[in-house]
């Protein structure tokens, strides 16, 4: 959970994506693997990584870390490197030409970590909500309705001045 903190995401969410069982179904997909380094009988570490096509036009898999994380005490000690020696090897077994891995833009010490092993960056990978975009291009309601709704509210406002222009003309 710490480390989907640290990503930015709040303690709230990850609480509750823990809660709810999110990470127990993940860690049971048979395409998901999950690795914890210890040291002193005590867990310091842990990747999560999973096999996917590289690209949705390609039949090329490619391992995908989607978590990379090593307590603060224990970092700079080998143990993410140890970690992704392991991934290393579960992309071989499953004849992976390629690993990638998500990092935020504002985490310089995990981007530096993954450059110097050799990562490049590939893409801008951008987010947004469906609600957000629909918004952005102008989609909130289907364009039908809000015609309707525009020639209700001019004949809606005729009527008015109508029935205001009357009453100044009876009084």
């Amino acid at each position: 959970m710490s480390s989907r903190v640290e990503a930015g995401i709040s303690p709230e969410v990850a609480a509750r994506a823990a809660s709810e069982g999110r990470v127990a179904t993940a860690l049971h997909r048979e395409d998901v693997r999950a690795y914890v380094a210890t040291a002193d009988g005590r867990a310091v570490g842990f990747a999560v990584a999973a096999t996917s096509p590289f690209s949705s036009l390609t039949d090329n898999p490619c391992v995908t870390i989607d978590q990379l994380y090593v307590v603060p005490e224990s970092r700079k000690h080998g143990v993410a490197r140890q970690l992704m020696t392991a991934v290393t090897l579960y992309a071989d077994s499953h004849g992976c030409d390629q690993i990638g891995c998500n990092v935020p833009a504002q985490h310089r010490e995990a981007n530096r970590f993954f450059a110097r092993l050799g990562f490049s960056s590939q893409v801008v990978r951008r987010v947004t909500s469906v609600a957000a975009l629909r918004r952005r291009l102008g989609q909130d309601e289907p364009r039908h309705h809000s015609i309707d709704a525009l020639l209700h509210r001019r004949r809606t406002l005729r009527a008015r001045a109508t029935a205001s222009a009357d009453s100044r003309l009876a009084g």
